[in-house]
């Protein structure tokens, strides 16, 4: 590989992208306009919670709680924790969407109609799913009361849900919402640089490169760089957006979540210029990657709902996208501080399919005119 050809092409697409407004446009400012636009449209229910139990009654009574609270499969009990520090991790790294807390003396409490508070504690970190995860108890919990003894007076007035919300203490759709939908409105440097790469496939300034001794690793790295740093500048801008306008907190190292942007920028350029080398003008390109980019990254990546997990080829379908990837890093770095030991499972998908799709790309783009 000869870095002076290499990066020969680096400046021509820098060149490119700076010249040419609407190239300008899609790979720096498009993401922070769309954010802006798409942050306010998205509110849906949420049909299914995995929930976490701490148990400190250990009752006959507490076990039939959690029995009747889980018995029309909404909410999904996945795990007994034994203090608030195991809830805490299990929260953080996204295992459970709640944790019940379930008092001690919770059964003589419940049987006297004395007050027997219990604490729901919520990952407001998907709004969404939090509310939903509140207002289920909530409504289970007056359910189970009130079928508890005759009359259900005592214990009604006696059960009582009190929920928290961790890292979005009010539960606010937009502060979930946005740092998720950054993932994909990140999309759009990608569809620039298949854009260009299609775009010279269809004027005939491919065959003057095939002409040279370009080689396809020097063609195809040299496309991507300029791309994922013009990408890495919209970054910056949804970031500023995000976190000025919208007032997202940001709890995370802004340096890292950089980084990781970088991650992803390469995961979805790979698989975008994966695509560009497959099709045959910019047309077919743009339905191509609005079709497997934009629509199953709204509806199953995580963004809205959580990812189905009920079919082996939603899941697949799921975490095959860098979206779903992203949206983890995103709202666990905003909303949670996490640090880059936290985020290893995303971060190794990503460089996964940047990598498959790159060397993909290198192998479908030819010397030669189709």
């Amino acid at each position: 590989m000869s870095l002076r050809r290499w990066f020969a092409v680096v400046r021509k697409e820098f060149r490119h992208i700076t010249r040419d407004p609407r190239t300008f446009f899609l790979v720096t400012i498009s993401p922070a306009v769309l954010l802006f636009m798409l942050a306010y449209v998205f509110a849906f229910d949420v049909t299914h919670v995995v929930l976490g139990v701490m148990d400190l009654d250990r009752s006959t009574l507490s076990r039939r709680y959690v029995s009747a609270l889980t018995s029309d499969g909404d909410l999904e009990v996945r795990a007994y924790v034994d203090d608030y520090e195991e809830a805490e991790d299990a929260l953080l790294h996204g295992e459970l969407d709640a944790v019940l807390v379930i008092p001690p003396d919770f059964e003589e409490r419940a049987y006297s109609g004395s007050p027997a508070p219990l604490q729901a504690i919520v990952d407001g970190a998907d709004p969404l799913v939090g509310g939903e995860a509140l207002r289920g108890l909530a409504s289970r919990t007056n359910a189970f009361a009130l079928d508890l003894l005759p009359g259900g007076s005592a214990p009604a007035t006696g059960l009582d849900v009190r929920g928290r919300a961790w890292y979005n203490p009010d539960l606010k759709s937009l502060i979930g919402m946005v740092p998720g939908l950054m993932a994909v409105v990140l999309c759009m440097p990608a569809l620039a640089v298949a854009l260009a790469l299609a775009r010279e496939k269809e004027v005939g300034s491919f065959e003057a490169l095939i002409a040279t001794p370009l080689s396809r690793t020097e063609y195809l790295v040299g496309k991507l760089v300029p791309y994922v740093l013009s990408g890495l500048a919209s970054v910056g801008l949804a970031w500023l957006i995000a976190v000025s306008w919208f007032r997202v907190p940001f709890r995370g190292d802004l340096p890292l979540f950089l980084l990781l942007a970088v991650d992803y920028l390469v995961a979805s350029m790979g698989l975008s210029m994966f695509i560009a080398s497959l099709v045959p003008n910019q047309q077919t390109t743009i339905l191509t990657v609005l079709m497997i980019f934009f629509v199953p990254s709204f509806f199953l990546s995580g963004l809205i709902l959580p990812v189905n997990r009920e079919t082996l080829w939603t899941l697949l379908a799921a975490y095959s996208l860098p979206p779903t990837h992203f949206i983890v890093i995103a709202r666990g770095i905003f909303l949670k501080g996490l640090e880059l030991a936290d985020l290893w499972p995303p971060i190794l998908s990503l460089g996964g399919i940047g990598g498959l799709t790159l060397a993909l790309g290198l192998l479908f783009t030819r010397k030669r005119v189709a």
